[in-house]
């Protein structure tokens, strides 16, 4: 009998979370707040600029209110330091987010640990990152915060399942793995030095994949009936590659032959076919980031005013 793996749909849950963050945030208006969250976007990055735009218009949707601050490509360090400590100050935005890459001369570190702590939207700051670790209220990370939501959502068991990460970046590897622990999975992080990494993967019941590689989580590395949570965002310009990944698929050999590439996460989609259920890209985890950013929003409103989070 052929197994039939379950695809979870990162864009309906994504859409449940807004709709209960724009009630929030109806609620708070009721108590005369109002969300704000001040997005910095340095030059002229299209991508980014789209990624921003998408993050300001969803704000108007749930009643956020938003500012996009636009410095040039040749600010300084100390200017963009500057202009943190002005939003810093600024009783009515919440959230402060900058947007990433920043231009090579601009101390990105400096700057986001500049970022109040308790502004501090993308969880990117030691002192959240220590209350994460600490199991204390805190803003975590958008995208392991939608990991975990995309589980919990699913009714997929945490608790008690063997989670392996294969990653152990500071913003999604390292802080997905303590979510994971703090949930009650018995968890282990994978990187580039593990040793026999397929090893480790095929005893996972959960498996996370966040290293920035195309494919890179072949079908031998999987346990069957494993959950498999595709953080990966990789574009495939290859001919060959695309037919490799995608050979039974004629949806996206027919976007590859109109745009010359198509989107791959960090997980062969052909190890899918023996998984219990997978997060599909695009559509999976990506979806959640933007509705996690204004969980996160509000959430700051919240814990700034001393006003009790919904459980």
């Amino acid at each position: 009998m052929k197994n039939v793996p379950r695809l979870l749909d990162g864009v309906a849950i994504a859409s449940a979370i807004k709709a209960e963050v724009a009630l929030e945030v109806k609620e708070l208006a009721g108590k005369g707040v109002v969300p704000g969250l001040a997005v910095i976007l340095v030059g002229h990055v299209p991508a980014s600029e789209i990624y921003v735009r998408s993050k300001v218009k969803t704000c108007g949707e749930l009643g956020i209110y938003s500012e996009m601050l636009t410095p040039p490509e040749s600010i300084t360090t100390d200017e963009m330091l500057a202009l943190v400590a002005e939003l810093n100050a600024r009783p009515e935005i919440d959230g402060i987010l900058i947007q990433l890459p920043l231009p090579k001369h601009v101390d990105t570190k400096r700057l986001l640990e500049a970022v109040s702590p308790d502004k501090d939207v993308d969880g990117f700051h030691p002192v959240n990152a220590g209350r994460l670790q600490a199991g204390q209220p805190g803003l975590a990370p958008c995208t392991p915060a939608g990991i975990i939501e995309i589980l919990k959502r699913s009714n997929l068991p945490i608790a008690g399942q063997n989670a392996v990460v294969v990653g152990r970046s500071d913003i999604v590897g390292k802080p997905a793995a303590m979510m994971l622990l703090n949930a009650s999975a018995t968890v282990t992080v994978c990187h580039s030095k593990t040793r026999d990494l397929p090893k480790i993967t095929r005893e996972a019941d959960l498996l996370v994949a966040a290293i920035g590689r195309a494919g890179f989580v072949t079908p031998e590395m999987v346990k069957p009936g494993a959950t498999l949570i595709d953080v990966g965002i990789n574009r495939v310009t290859d001919a060959a590659e695309v037919k490799e990944f995608f050979d039974s698929d004629p949806a996206r050999e027919a976007t590859f032959a109109k745009r010359g590439s198509v989107v791959v996460g960090d997980i062969h989609p052909k190890a899918f076919e023996i998984a219990g259920a997978y997060t599909p890209v695009p559509g999976g985890v990506g979806a959640l980031t933007i509705a996690m950013l204004m969980h996160n929003t509000v959430k700051a409103a919240k814990l700034r005013r001393g006003i009790a989070m919904e459980k």
